[in-house]
């Protein structure tokens, strides 16, 4: 996700530092042995990457050769360099890198933690989470943006997470994130600094994304019940705190199959109410742009959300969840909350939840536990 339409990546190639004058020197004697990487080209780079199966095949013996060579070889191949095309490439450089050290893992020192990467990065829409675990607690994600330009959008996240702490009812704090801490990071390999949030791992959790694509004749309305329900309730909750989210959407409705629970996450387009420094215009920051026919239509044209458009996002969720099997009746209370006029739409998620009880009491009777099943693949 990235800013008003950024698109994906959306990062323009740093602009190249001429040598300074203390560097260009003079060389006095035999001029220094060039690296074989010295003035190397990105086409060369990523031969080189591709050619290499084992560490000593990039490194070589000499440790300071070594470290040079990581260094100019990660300037080149960094996705903040390529707009993202050679994150793969990057993520190789790395695990070479990390071979080379005796596989020791990355470790990112803040005031308060030390993180100690355990893994390769998930790739998010403007983010990359990063698995860690700090010396002295449970498994959290490091939430890096790819572009240290999305920063603004990463502390939008940490502002909103912090207020639904401060201002919301406890009670419903499981239904969001648990942010660790929020802290700046300077990349090593190019110095840029970026905003990163340390959030709590989740653990046996899948997107509606999933869900759908396990799913693809539909879900049953009896099963899209309970995570509708609870869907209102974590919106419910951010409401009453004065948070909107911005971006509800399947890639970020979170939800535990065996134990019907539900998780809200990515707060990067949130709209903090109250906050100026978070967007005092109380617009969307930006879309998810492979998701924009799921946004109503103020997001787009930059007015004003409200409740109203959380809860239409939520609704378009769940009825694409459904797909055709939704009844008649629950097609048409849908139709209700995601109406063009925003003002025309519910925009009190705890009263939609009292209504849409009762619309299910009258559909299948009274409310019990049904098992969900998720089939994932292998």
């Amino acid at each position: 996700m990235s800013e008003a339409n950024r698109g994906v990546w959306g990062v323009d190639p740093p602009r190249r530092t001429p040598l300074s004058e203390a560097n260009r020197g003079v060389w006095r004697g035999d001029p220094p042995r060039r690296s074989p990487l010295s003035g190397a080209s990105l086409d060369d780079a990523l031969a080189r990457l591709g050619r290499a199966r084992v560490p000593a095949d990039l490194f070589g013996e000499d440790a300071a050769e070594a470290a040079r060579r990581y260094r100019r070889l990660a300037r080149l191949v960094h996705p903040d360099a390529t707009g993202g095309r050679t994150r793969d490439a990057f993520l190789k450089l790395n695990e070479l890198w990390r071979g080379y050290n005796g596989g020791n893992a990355t470790v990112i020192r803040t005031r308060r933690h030390a993180y100690r990467l355990t893994g390769d990065p998930v790739g998010g829409d403007l983010a990359e989470l990063y698995p860690a675990r700090p010396e002295d607690g449970p498994p959290v994600v490091l939430k890096m943006p790819r572009d240290p330009g999305d920063s603004d959008l990463v502390e939008r996240e940490a502002v909103a997470l912090r207020r639904l702490v401060q201002d919301g009812d406890g009670r419903f704090l499981p239904y969001v994130p648990r942010l660790v801490e929020s802290f700046r990071h300077r990349d090593g390999s190019t110095g840029r600094e970026r905003r990163v949030n340390a959030i709590a791992a989740l653990d046996g959790f899948h997107s509606l994304a999933a869900v759908a694509k396990a799913y693809p004749g539909g879900v049953d309305p009896r099963d899209a019940a309970w995570m509708w329900r609870r869907l209102l309730v974590a919106l419910g909750f951010a409401h009453r705190a004065g948070v909107l989210h911005g971006a509800v959407l399947p890639d970020h409705v979170m939800i535990h199959p065996a134990e019907h629970g539900l998780v809200l996450v990515d707060w990067c387009y949130s709209v903090p109410g109250g906050h100026a420094a978070a967007g005092p215009s109380g617009r969307v920051p930006a879309m998810v742009d492979r998701y924009a026919d799921l946004y109503p239509a103020e997001v787009p044209g930059r007015r004003p959300a409200s409740p109203a458009t959380d809860i239409h996002m939520a609704t378009r969720c769940i009825t694409g969840l459904m797909g055709d099997k939704a009844p008649k009746a629950m097609r048409s209370f849908a139709r209700g909350c995601t109406l063009p006029a925003q003002h025309r739409r519910p925009s009190d998620a705890w009263r939609l939840l009292a209504e849409l009880d009762e619309l299910l009491e009258k559909l299948y009777g009274p409310r019990r536990f049904r098992p969900f099943h998720l089939p994932l693949p292998d």
